[in-house]
């Protein structure tokens, strides 16, 4: 008998008031779900980015291993690194096109620590070719340029300050390599004739090493920016790449003929876990 009362009284409450309401949906579930989407979109673009730049990395440095083994300066890169590089090039561009949508606008800056590696290494492969076929260094503008096509017309890549100035110190490292790697099979330090106001001048790897050091020294930096840490900690390190091709330098003046034919320096001479200090 009880449980009929409750039946009845239940029957009497749809009688009066209809059939049961539907469930009302939350008006704060479409507002949840974009957010969901566009952290989901986020995620996806921060992946893409990281595994673009790792790629960029990785081939980058094939390429200036390549190049180290070049042996003249200001001039044309030998056919056959040109050609076993030009894949690898290709490459790059294939990475920095595949991403060139997801940083543009504020996206840009938003996913610049996830690209700044591979950018670094980038600009570091580019400055090491642009020295070796012109002995001088790239300018901000013409790496711009170079960043700027790979992302194609519509989806320019940006090349930041930071970026530019931190590739530049990695390259030091590499011309530290090359002038040692060259003074050891050659007997010379790497140098060119240029002509200076129709006078020939004599500059080499060394002299070159110092005025980049001097260039790079004078760059003012705030002390509240985070670039100004990075500098301070490659400075240390380009400072012992001048120092190890002085010290190459003057083993080879004064003991080179001592030195047996054929002789190479020591791996930890040219290290590049030193000379990089990544």
């Amino acid at each position: 008998m009880p449980q009929s009362n409750t039946q009845n009284k239940k029957r009497s409450a749809e009688d009066a008031f209809g059939e049961r309401p539907a469930k009302m949906e939350s008006p704060f579930m479409p507002m949840f779900e974009g957010f969901k989407s566009e952290l989901d979109e986020h995620h996806d673009r921060r992946e893409r980015i990281i595994k673009a730049s790792r790629d960029i990395t990785a081939t980058s440095k094939k390429i200036i291993f390549g190049l180290q083994r070049v042996r003249n300066m200001k001039q044309p890169i030998p056919g056959a690194i040109t050609k076993s590089n030009q894949p690898l090039w290709d490459l790059i561009s294939k990475a920095y096109s595949s991403i060139s949508t997801d940083l543009q606008g504020l996206n840009t800056y938003r996913y610049s620590k996830q690209i700044t590696g591979g950018t670094q290494e980038f600009m570091e492969a580019l400055s090491f070719q642009h020295y070796l076929e012109a002995q001088s260094l790239v300018s901000l503008q013409e790496a711009s340029r170079s960043t700027a096509d790979l992302g194609g017309p519509n989806n320019p890549i940006l090349l930041s300050e930071a970026d530019y100035l931190l590739g530049v110190f990695d390259m030091t490292g590499e011309l530290m390599r090359f002038a040692i790697t060259v003074m050891a099979t050659s007997g010379e330090v790497p140098s060119a004739k240029l002509e200076v106001e129709g006078e020939q001048s004599h500059r080499n790897v060394l002299t070159d090493l110092r005025d980049v050091r001097d260039f790079l020294k004078a760059v003012d930096v705030p002390h509240y920016s985070s670039l100004n840490k990075d500098m301070n900690k490659k400075m240390e390190v380009l400072e012992t790449c001048v120092v190890k091709v002085e010290n190459a330098l003057y083993g080879l003046t004064v003991r080179g003929a001592e030195r047996p034919k054929g002789w190479l320096p020591d791996e930890k001479m040219v290290g590049r876990d030193e000379v990089v200090g990544h």
